[in-house]
């Protein structure tokens, strides 16, 4: 293709004469070229970016925002697994191993090298990197509990094989069939209904009918059958291994000191003579002679259901009758 070539009119001569550009023209030209054109194609890809990138960051936003929902309910389910983790490892320590007198497994043991770490409240302020690391350390936690009460629960089999008559001697029934009664008053400090002073009730009070047979809660020797101060009629059996439970306010005694009475044997009837203000079993389990909680020790003849009412009514109980 011929070169374009530029002429000027020029009055003195009257004649058209040819103009020869200079470098620096030249340059300003190709130079004024780039620049339009860089300019066109900023307008071309800043018009593809708000007809195409706005739209794909909108829904890069969304998909952000599902997967954070996502994550809050992965977390919740989590959450709800380790307080099912947590209720089981109490039990375990002041429940299983309390019965074969055995050491609770130390927090060091359960949670070797990890830490428990509350990351849902600050959910909004964590990246997506930290999102993932809180899941992670709690699923990590959870792998944990389980390996290490899979271990406990391996120790508490073993012991148990190896104990097998211990069990029959540890209180493991209600001393009371559980449709014949309601709990009046839980294990603990509390307000004593006849002095008025607070003092630490040794046992659980169930209010029943005169009469509601009582039964002797593990194999044993009865220690004890008699009338007892402010227990009124009162049974102690001796259970060997270190344990003794108490019956009191009773109606009338089954049984007379020296005997022999299994598990679930019938003792006696509920009653309120002693210190008492209405008929009620009050009942005791010691350990080397230092009462314990009786909630720990129902462990054969109600269901997982019955026995979380148990401990409600235990902590919540509010009728306190001796």
């Amino acid at each position: 293709m011929k070169r374009r070539s530029l002429y000027t009119y020029n009055p003195a001569t009257d004649n058209y004469e040819r103009v020869y550009p200079t470098l620096g023209s030249r340059l300003r030209h190709i130079i004024k070229c780039l620049a339009w054109g860089l300019f066109v194609w900023g307008i071309v890809l800043l018009i593809a970016f708000l007809c195409f990138g706005f739209h794909n960051e909108t829904y890069i936003v969304k998909e952000n925002g599902e997967l954070k929902q996502q994550y809050v309910i992965m977390q919740k389910r989590l959450d709800k697994a380790l307080a099912v983790m947590e209720d089981i490892r109490q039990r375990d320590d002041n429940f299983y191993r309390v019965m074969m007198q055995m050491e609770p497994v130390k927090m060091s043991q359960r949670y070797a090298g990890l830490s428990q770490t509350n990351d849902f409240a600050n959910l909004n302020r964590l990246s997506d990197d930290n999102l993932l690391k809180a899941l992670g350390l709690n699923l990590d936690l959870l792998e944990r509990q389980l390996y290490a009460q899979s271990r406990s629960f391996d120790e508490l089999r073993a012991t148990a094989f190896s104990q097998r008559e211990k069990i029959s001697h540890i209180p493991g029934i209600m001393p009371i069939n559980i449709t014949d009664y309601t709990v009046s008053s839980g294990y603990g400090m509390r307000k004593d209904p006849v002095y008025g002073s607070t003092a630490f009730h040794a046992g659980l009070d169930f209010a029943a009918p005169q009469g509601t047979p009582v039964y002797a809660t593990a194999d044993g020797i009865v220690a004890a059958a008699e009338r007892a101060g402010g227990y009124g009629n009162k049974i102690d059996i001796d259970h060997g291994f270190n344990y003794l439970t108490r019956y009191g306010h009773l109606s009338k005694i089954d049984v007379v000191a020296g005997q022999r009475v299994s598990r679930g044997d019938k003792i006696g009837e509920v009653g309120s003579t002693g210190k008492s203000t209405g008929p009620h079993l009050h009942y005791e389990v010691r350990y080397k002679d230092e009462p314990q909680n009786p909630v720990n020790y129902y462990f054969i003849d109600i269901t997982p259901a019955e026995y979380q009412a148990m401990i409600e009514a235990a902590e919540n109980a509010g009728h306190v009758m001796d």
